[in-house]
C-alpha cells in the first residue's frame, strides 16, 4: 500500500502525492531478493549493483503496489532481473535489475575495515 512517506511530496520540493521513483525502485529491488532468497547459500550475499527503471505511470497514495522480478541471466556471479510493477489499474513501471553473489565473511570484513577507518578519521 502507498503510505505516506512513500510519497515524492516527503522528499521535499515537490508537492505532488504520489509514489515515488525511489520508493518504486526499492519495491522491485527487493522482488528480485525474494526471488533467489531460497537459492542462495548461507555463506553468500546478493548486493544490487544496476537498476534501469521507467517510471510509466502515477501511483496516488492509498493503492496497492505488486513488484515482480524475473531472472534473465546469470554470468557467473553477476544475476540479471527484468522487473515491473503494477498498482490496482496499470503498469506503473518496468526495468531492469543487476545484482552480484559476494561471499559474506569478506564483505562484512571490508564493511568492518570501512567502518573503523572512518571513526579513526574524525
Amino acid at each position: 500500500m502507498v503510505e505516506r512517506e512513500d510519497l515524492v511530496s516527503q522528499m521535499g520540493g515537490i508537492d505532488v502525492d504520489v509514489l515515488s521513483a525511489p520508493r518504486l525502485i526499492q519495491l522491485m529491488e527487493a522482488a528480485a531478493i525474494r526471488s533467489i532468497e531460497n537459492y542462495i547459500t548461507a555463506d553468500q550475499l546478493s548486493l544490487g549493483t544496476h537498476v534501469r527503471m521507467k517510471h510509466l505511470s502515477p501511483t496516488p497514495r492509498g493503492m496497492k503496489v505488486t513488484a515482480h522480478a524475473l531472472l534473465k541471466e546469470v554470468d557467473g556471479n553477476r544475476l540479471l532481473f527484468l522487473v515491473d510493477a503494477y498498482d490496482d489499474v496499470e503498469k506503473v513501471a518496468e526495468g531492469e535489475h543487476e545484482r552480484i553473489l559476494v561471499s559474506k565473511g569478506p564483505f562484512l570484513e571490508k564493511v568492518e575495515k570501512k567502518r573503523q577507518g572512518k571513526e579513526r578519521m574524525g
